[in-house]
């Protein structure tokens, strides 16, 4: 089969015939559509990930058909049109994974090729709505979004929520799923193009985060602060974060992309009451539940482009560019 392959740090990947995998016992083997990028390809390219091996097959997210059943796999998903949930061997604590959770696409072969093969527990039947290269964008992003989102700061109805660092793929299934439930959503961003598009998705507004003092202004125009706030970045910028929230109000990140906070305004922490809830991808009941919400809503997630499975060097170096607007897909079968 043709594939994707990393063979060291900060080389390119390039396009290599290797060996179809076969599935094993529980396992189902996919021939992949689509598959979508994550920042995390990005850095096991760099380096900058534990547990790095060469030669690999990046990708965690991928769409497709179900070709091949191991041993003891219920005969009636041959055939079906599945997407791949990213995250293997979450482990029996719903409120933490285990010290055996993996990441499909490192230490394991990923989605970058025609063909991948995953157990069968971690594929779910892609929606009808959604086309495979729709469907590709969704599973990690997806599942971190919602984990974030409903399973660790319990979003309700009618709450005022504020993204942080709208475009990237988490940020924009997070909105759409929190717009789709019923809350009130801002965002903030250092474009003010990415600004307006996300309120093309919902959003009641935003502001760039290079503004001075910018949590006094936004907390204004959205009535009071934010119930609840999703980030990523961290850094000396999640300060901004805890002014911007309303008393009892939740912070939630998945990321420290800006570094570690330099300096907690702890006591502003405790005056406020506030709960900070770090979060990260999600167990197999909150996938099931992400791809019931899109279901139900008919939610379909933003590709920002997409480029032919040989063109993937390219789609990577778009993600490192940080341009993107949504997610980055590679279409593998036509």
């Amino acid at each position: 089969m043709q594939a994707l392959v990393l063979t060291g740090i900060n080389q390119p990947i390039a396009l290599q015939e290797v060996a179809t995998p076969q599935p094993a016992a529980g396992q189902v083997q996919v021939q992949l559509h689509a598959a979508a990028l994550n920042h995390r390809d990005v850095w096991i390219q760099k380096g900058q990930y534990a547990g790095l091996k060469f030669p690999i097959i990046l990708g965690s997210d991928g769409a497709g058909t179900v070709t091949a059943l191991g041993e003891g796999v219920a005969a009636e998903l041959l055939g079906q049109a599945v997407l791949i949930n990213p995250g293997q061997h979450w482990g029996d604590h719903p409120a933490a994974q285990g010290r055996d959770f993996q990441i499909l696409g490192l230490p394991q072969d990923g989605t970058f090729a025609e063909y991948v093969c995953v157990p069968a527990g971690a594929v779910q039947a892609k929606p009808a709505h959604l086309s495979f290269e729709q469907a590709a964008a969704l599973p990690l992003g997806g599942v971190t979004a919602y984990r974030a989102v409903f399973t660790r700061a319990q979003l309700q109805p009618g709450e005022r929520v504020l993204i942080s660092g709208v475009g990237g793929g988490v940020a924009l299934l997070a909105l759409q799923m929190a717009v789709a439930v019923g809350a009130d959503v801002w965002v903030t961003s250092s474009s003010e193009e990415k600004i307006a598009q996300a309120v093309a998705l919902g959003a009641k507004g935003g502001i760039s985060y290079q503004t001075e003092k910018w949590p006094a202004t936004l907390t204004k125009q959205a009535g009071g602060g934010f119930d609840v706030i999703v980030d990523s970045a961290g850094g000396s910028g999640f300060n901004d974060l805890v002014d911007a929230a309303a008393p009892g109000g939740r912070i939630v990140f998945y990321g420290a992309t800006q570094g570690d906070v330099p300096e907690l305004a702890a006591r502003k922490v405790f005056w406020k009451q506030l709960s900070l809830l770090g979060s990260t991808m999600g167990t197999e009941q909150d996938f099931k539940y992400m791809v019931e919400l899109f279901e139900q809503h008919q939610l379909v997630p933003v590709v920002d482009e997409t480029f032919p499975l040989s063109e993937g060097e390219q789609a990577l170096r778009r993600m490192a560019d940080g341009l993107q607007f949504g997610k980055l897909v590679l279409k593998i079968k036509a």
